[in-house]
């Protein structure tokens, strides 16, 4: 398994949400590997040409009103995009959503208790309401932000303790192999 292979969103204004969300995968790095109107329309970016990877697809909606993340009302909360470092996020924050007023909901900050080094910024697709994050997280975290992040992991875990057990044995679930369903 590689993970997601991709996701595609319905925007209420289909010409207006490319010209957004060109300007923002383009200022991303992104590509727009393909549009196309051959039995649906949909426009495709991806971080990853020419071997595309976990791309995002816009499509027009139907129908539907302007999402509202805040209400956490039922479909896709928010979409994750990675971003190379902190610094990117950063740059992302000040010369793309502040130059282009696009709402934030909430400014770039590090949440140890997700994952050592995790740093974020939210904000929403000004057209839809696409809720969106752009998250760092260092592939090889030095020991001291393991540490850091089992600290804030057990601060959190202290809180609850109708928890039974450790943070990392309880967190972790198991699934059910293919070997083990029944069919």
């Amino acid at each position: 398994m590689k993970g997601v292979h991709h996701v595609e969103f319905s925007v209420l204004d289909y010409e207006e949400s490319i010209k957004f969300y060109d300007k923002m995968f383009g200022w991303l790095g992104y590509k727009s590997f393909w549009t196309h109107n051959i039995g649906y329309l949909s426009t495709y970016y991806t971080a990853w040409l020419p071997f595309f990877h976990s791309y995002i697809g816009i499509q027009p909606a139907r129908s539907g009103g302007k999402l509202k993340s805040e209400e956490h009302a039922t479909g896709v909360h928010h979409i994750a995009l990675w971003a190379s470092s902190r610094k990117v996020i950063d740059d992302f924050y000040t010369n793309f959503l502040l130059k282009n007023e696009i709402e934030v909901t909430e400014k770039p900050t590090e949440y140890p208790v997700y994952a050592p080094s995790y740093y974020a910024v939210f904000f929403n697709d000004p057209i839809t309401g696409i809720h969106f994050e752009l998250a760092y997280t260092s592939t090889l975290e030095n020991i001291f932000g393991y540490f850091k992040w089992k600290r804030r992991l057990k601060e959190v875990w202290d809180k609850h303790p109708e928890w039974d057990g450790s943070p990392l044995e309880v967190m972790f679930r198991e699934l059910p192999t293919k070997n083990k369903q029944k069919t």
